[in-house]
């Protein structure tokens, strides 16, 4: 990662973060608030109980063009793409020959044209995979004049109705162009935090604009990359590069539910993506590991690498992501063990600095997520 500051991109917002006080770090080749002066645990718990406005716009934004776009991006993701409704969107994830994870992303059937986001630290390496798979077959476009924001919390629908009474119909995943401070915004109803809320695809000249209109409502306040992460961990959503990557399959990261049917063994549209051939077995056998919630019973949090050992100290696992849990109360932990020790409530250790804490295998999310489906 780049830490010289001067190598490092900026987004829209950038001087509106340090009017606000964050702490800028790099991540991803951006210079990114990773806290605002009211500290972590606030802006946490702001999220869960009110309304947190993220910038996310270092994620990638693509839009694919052509009546063949849909069958063409099925060529690279077990997802149903081609069924996908208008005004929907769906998770999915790149694939390679080994049925490992290039990268996780969203994809939006607008219409006329396919909208996907992609991971900030992939960006680069998902847009050329798409070009270099899908350029005889429809138009790949970086979408790199727009920023997108994330207002998530269970005031964030009360809050962007105002500007846009419309948004307040929408359902989980569904999308909306929709009129916002005076211009165009596509705007989705989904987000990384587990709770209700919206992601707002804007044009980079009108973001500031936007996210100080935002951030004048009562119910807003700003939250940086800290709390991003403690809050998806407490939802049980994975992290690219760290719960998942192009070693592990869908199936073993315990993502088997966005592996849409359509695209499985004996159905319709059955395969026709990388690694399709391992995966479609993995479902049909099972692995040998897989992603599992951890919960530490002691009040020492357990961090990504942290090895997982059985009671005879053999070494059953690895953690993924690990750290306090301010809604949960206490340490949280995702991570991979053995097929053997995976049933929820099997007793496990981590060891944390040569130190072996309890940690019990349960079931995510840690905290409800609360989607509003209607």
């Amino acid at each position: 990662m780049e830490t010289n500051s001067q190598s490092l991109a900026r987004t829209p917002l950038y001087d509106l973060h340090v009017e606000l006080g964050a702490k800028m770090v790099p991540f991803a080749g951006y210079q990114m608030p990773v806290q605002y002066p009211t500290g972590v645990l606030k802006e946490h718990s702001h999220t869960r109980t009110q309304a947190g406005l993220f910038d996310v716009s270092h994620m990638g934004q693509v839009r694919l063009t052509g009546q063949h776009a849909a069958a063409a991006l099925e060529t690279l993701v077990p997802v149903d793409i081609i069924d996908l409704p208008v005004n929907t969107q769906r998770y999915a994830l790149f694939t390679n020959e080994t049925g490992g994870i290039l990268d996780d992303l969203m994809v939006a059937n607008a219409g006329d044209h396919l909208f996907l986001v992609v991971n900030a630290a992939c960006k680069e390496q998902d847009i050329a995979h798409l070009r270099q798979h899908l350029s005889d077959r429809c138009t790949v476009e970086e979408l790199s004049e727009y920023a997108l924001l994330a207002l998530q919390g269970p005031q964030a629908a009360k809050v962007l109705a105002r500007f846009a009474p419309q948004v307040a119909q929408m359902l989980f995943m569904q999308t909306a162009t929709v009129t916002l401070a005076g211009f165009p915004c596509f705007v989705s109803r989904s987000g990384y935090t587990g709770e209700d809320g919206f992601e707002i695809s804007v044009p980079n000249a009108h973001a500031e604009k936007l996210a100080r209109l935002l951030l004048d409502q009562p119910e807003v306040a700003p939250i940086g990359l800290a709390a991003r992460d403690s809050l998806r961990l407490e939802a049980g959503l994975c992290l690219y590069g760290h719960d998942m990557d192009d070693a592990t399959t869908p199936v073993e990261a315990s993502l088997a539910w966005a592996l849409s049917k359509v695209r499985r063994a004996d159905q319709a549209r059955a395969g026709g993506y990388p690694g399709a051939a391992i995966i479609l077995q993995q479902l049909a056998e099972g692995v040998a590991r897989k992603r599992v919630g951890l919960l530490p019973q002691e009040r020492i949090p357990v961090r990504e690498g942290a090895e997982v050992v059985d009671a005879n100290g053999a070494v059953v696992g690895k953690v993924t992501s690990g750290g306090f849990g301010p809604t949960v109360g206490g340490p949280v932990a995702m991570g991979y063990v053995d097929i053997a020790h995976a049933q929820p409530g099997t007793l496990l250790q981590a060891i944390v600095r040569g130190k072996s804490i309890p940690v019990v295998v349960t079931k995510t999310p840690f905290t409800p997520q609360r989607y509003y489906r209607g």
